[in-house]
C-alpha cells in the first residue's frame, strides 16, 4: 500500500522535479510539464461509475509516453492501474495507491517523468 507521500518521495528523487499545487491537489513537474498529480474523482467521474463503486483513493494520475504505452501499462497491472472515460484519448493512467506495489509505483512515476522530461535531461538520466 502506497501513499501520496511515497509518490512524492519517488518523484522528488528524479532530476529537476518541482512539486506544486493545482486546484488544491499536489502535482509534480519536470521542464514545466506535469508528469504526476493527485487526481480525486469529480462528481461527474463518480456519476460515470453508475452502480459500480469507484476505486478508493488516494488516486494518482501519471503521464505515459503514448496511447500504446497506456494500454500496455493498464494490461500489466489491472488491479491497481486503471483509466476512466475522462482520460479517453489522453496519454495518462490512474493509480489506486492503496493497491499498487512499490516497484510498480516507482516504475510508473519514472516512466511519466521520462515522457515529460526534456530530451537531453531524459537521456542523461538513462545513461547515468
Amino acid at each position: 500500500m502506497a501513499t501520496l507521500d511515497d509518490a512524492a518521495r519517488v518523484a522528488a528523487a528524479l532530476p529537476e522535479v518541482t512539486e506544486g499545487e493545482s486546484r488544491g491537489n499536489r502535482t509534480w513537474s519536470v521542464g514545466g510539464k506535469a508528469f504526476a498529480w493527485e487526481r480525486p474523482f469529480s462528481k461527474a467521474d463518480i456519476r460515470r461509475f453508475g452502480d459500480e463503486t469507484p476505486p478508493e483513493g488516494p488516486i494518482l494520475a501519471v503521464r505515459v509516453g503514448d496511447l500504446g504505452e497506456k494500454q500496455a501499462v493498464l494490461a500489466a497491472n489491472p488491479d491497481a492501474i486503471f483509466t476512466i472515460p475522462h482520460f479517453d484519448g489522453y496519454a495518462a493512467v490512474l493509480i489506486q495507491l492503496r493497491k499498487v506495489a512499490a516497484a510498480a509505483l516507482r516504475e510508473a512515476i519514472t516512466d511519466g517523468w521520462l515522457a515529460c522530461a526534456p530530451a537531453k535531461l531524459a537521456d542523461q538520466y538513462l545513461h547515468r
